[in-house]
């Protein structure tokens, strides 16, 4: 779904022409606002228990880390964990910050990250907030760290750089694997329900969301085989990503900058 399909079919939601915008979306019960960085093209999740008012933050971008807590400000919420799906290279996560305006809150990465956090994840870990939980599937392959965070009801998935919407995260460095990845997506991420709704770390084309029933069969890397796709990825020649030199050390100490 687009931008500009919601404002045909949803013309009650006010989304702003620019694309920093917010949404509201929610599975039973569970708050959620879709948050957009226009610079890194990054999608922030900030999800709460309704009753409760617990709160995680997934994938903060640190120059947007005003804007979040107005957010958290605005619904009366307790931000719990500020959570990273993998150790970004294309922005400087927000965790350390909010660390320091939240001092209750605590960071979360996966363990294979590598990175500093308040806290480890592993495959079957479940990120708890009020009644409400994420439950942890590790997907490497676009890094070795890649972690995607799956509702407790399996309406919607958060699924990092894993799964974008008609594409997936490249796997040139940082520890990526084609073969990895294709068996992360497949065994991990298309055996969950049809109608569960992916939402990914990024997109550019101003798309907010897909399903993995629509991924599984439309996505145009990953109905390949895994030969197929293992040539596809390795034939991309991308661009050196531009913050990867600040980002990734930056991302590796929980988003604190350089000294220097």
């Amino acid at each position: 779904m687009t931008l500009a399909s919601l404002r045909r079919t949803l013309p009650f939601l006010l989304i702003p022409n620019t694309r920093s915008f917010s949404i509201m979306t929610a599975s039973t019960a569970m708050g959620m606002k879709q948050l957009f960085d226009d610079a890194s093209s990054t999608y922030t999740y900030l999800l709460w228990d309704q009753g409760t008012k617990d709160a995680v933050l997934v994938d903060p971008v640190d120059v947007q880390v005003d804007r979040d807590l107005k957010e958290v400000d605005a619904l009366g919420l307790k931000l719990k964990y500020g959570v990273n799906t993998h150790a970004h290279a294309d922005h400087i996560t927000g965790t350390h910050l909010l660390k320091q305006k939240v001092p209750d809150m605590k960071s979360v990465i996966s363990k294979a990250s590598g990175a500093k956090a308040d806290i480890y994840l592993e495959t079957g870990d479940k990120v708890s907030f009020g009644a409400h939980h994420l439950t942890c599937k590790a997907t490497p392959g676009h890094t070795a760290g890649c972690m995607s965070y799956v509702s407790d009801d399996e309406k919607f998935v958060l699924t990092g750089d894993a799964l974008l919407i008609q594409g997936c995260g490249r796997t040139d460095f940082q520890g990526g694997s084609a073969e990895t990845l294709y068996e992360s997506v497949h065994n991990q991420l298309f055996t969950l329900p049809d109608d569960c709704v992916v939402y990914p770390a990024h997109d550019y084309k101003e798309r907010l969301s897909s399903t993995v029933g629509v991924e599984k069969t439309t996505n145009p890397r990953l109905t390949k085989t895994m030969p197929e796709f293992v040539d596809i990825m390795k034939n991309l020649n991308l661009s050196y990503p531009k913050k990867i030199d600040v980002a990734v050390p930056a991302n590796m100490r929980c988003g604190v900058p350089d000294v220097e």
